[in-house]
């Protein structure tokens, strides 16, 4: 089991950068593939980006490709989204969430456990 708290959520102007973290507790970090979602109130819950166990491989929706860099450290236990260029349509609640993998892939869903959320504000 593991247990997943984000941070580095704001406010911040169209344009500008952030950077999340989620640190992970519990045992073999390294043997989960971790992924960032994002909920914008009235909205479901949607994918944004996922890595690997090794940090290998990573992949993006389309509408944060180009901005957003998912990476990994896992002598940390812990897990970034780097967010550049940022758009008030990327204003949500982000969340990171751990599903244990042997394969090496980055996963859009399937997902075992959740952080709480951190909650982005982009003004325009």
């Amino acid at each position: 089991q593991v247990q997943l708290v984000e941070s580095g959520g704001g406010l911040v102007q169209a344009g500008g950068s952030l950077r999340l973290s989620c640190a992970a507790s519990g045992r073999r970090f390294s043997s989960y593939a971790m992924g960032w979602f994002r909920q914008a109130p009235g909205k479901e819950r949607e994918f944004v980006a996922a890595i690997s166990w090794s940090g290998g491989r990573t992949y993006y929706a389309d509408s944060v490709k180009g901005r957003f860099t998912i990476s990994r450290d896992n002598a940390k236990n812990t897990v970034y989204l780097q967010m550049n260029s940022l758009k008030p349509e990327d204003t949500a609640v982000y969340y990171c969430a751990a599903r244990r993998d042997s394969i090496g892939r980055a996963y859009t869903y399937g997902y075992d456990y959740w952080g709480q959320g951190t909650q982005l504000t982009v003004s325009s």
